[in-house]
């Protein structure tokens, strides 16, 4: 374990403030990548990613999940994505707000908003690394994303586990299963449970649909943030989810990162002429390794003559 680590670990939350800072601001410094490396391989918790559309109340449950683990004695940290401005590229940030209520002088749990700022998946391009800090931080890292459609599938390559939110009389178990969204999940929550008939209406729907598929037995909840109706349930099907994820979740993880990374700045080509360094080497040091791929694409490209 490296120095710098050991300090984030200590540190509480000014430290880890810090570091998500330094991510955003000096994502490629020397040191940045070291630690980043460094944390990577030394996790201390998992990560669960909570995916469904907007309005489902996924920040709601966030907060009391935050309160459930904390209860439990766990450290817990959270990354809330929020949408980019389509003109302006700035976010409201707006999970911060809903959060507000947790105690700030707890050490055990630590929370940050982050923008989009276009990426079509539904989380940022610094969450994975942000959430690869945390998690050799804390116990459990909760990732969520904006909500976006279809395109939210993206989570399933960064965390552990995935839980899918799902809304009362929305018609949303439909719809996700034409999009194909249910192979992603391992847990599902309807959310909303004060509304009563509705989000057992759609517990029932979800179960019925399930059954003519493979992910028939993707377990399914029904709880209320508000009130908190059925949150001990699902935050015991949400450590089960966990203890069974597969031991190569990791470097699928850091393999999709660096996929998606290298062809955000040099596309399919790009990938293709890398991805067999990438695929050697990316699975004990990302990070470092995206940093030598993205340095020997870019002198390649520079020394093309198109005169």
């Amino acid at each position: 374990m490296t120095d710098a680590l050991q300090h984030l670990r200590e540190g509480g939350k000014p430290a880890m403030a810090r570091m998500l800072a330094r991510l955003e601001s000096h994502a490629r410094d020397a040191e940045t990548i070291a630690l980043l490396d460094a944390a990577y391989a030394s996790p201390k918790g998992q990560s669960l990613g909570l995916t469904g559309p907007p309005g489902v109340g996924k920040s709601s449950l966030v907060n009391v999940l935050l309160r459930e683990a904390r209860s439990r004695g766990l450290t817990v940290g959270a990354i809330a994505v929020d949408p980019s401005s389509s003109r302006t590229g700035g976010a409201l940030l707006g999970d911060r707000a809903r959060l507000s209520s947790l105690d700030p002088s707890d050490d055990g749990v630590f929370v940050r908003s982050m923008a989009a700022r276009g990426r079509l998946g539904g989380v940022s391009a610094l969450a994975y690394p942000a959430a690869v800090v945390m998690q050799a931080v804390y116990d459990l890292v909760l990732v969520e994303t904006v909500g976006v459609g279809q395109s939210e599938t993206e989570i399933a390559g960064m965390t552990d586990s995935v839980m899918l939110c799902i809304q009362p009389a929305s018609g949303d178990s439909l719809q996700f299963m034409k999009a194909g969204i249910m192979e992603v999940p391992d847990l599902a929550v309807v959310t909303k449970a004060d509304l009563g008939v509705a989000a057992r209406r759609a517990a029932a729907d979800l179960r019925t649909a399930l059954s003519v598929t493979k992910s028939e037995s993707l377990p399914i909840h029904v709880c209320s943030a508000q009130s908190g109706e059925g949150i001990k349930p699902v935050f015991d099907a949400i450590l089960s989810v966990l203890a069974t994820a597969p031991r190569e979740m990791r470097s699928n993880q850091a393999e999709h990162w660096l996929k998606a990374a290298i062809m955000s700045d040099f596309g399919t080509v790009g990938w293709f002429v890398i991805k067999g360094l990438a695929l050697a080497k990316g699975a004990d040091e990302p990070f470092a390794i995206h940093e030598k791929c993205r340095s020997l694409l870019t002198k390649s490209l520079s020394e093309l003559d198109f005169t």
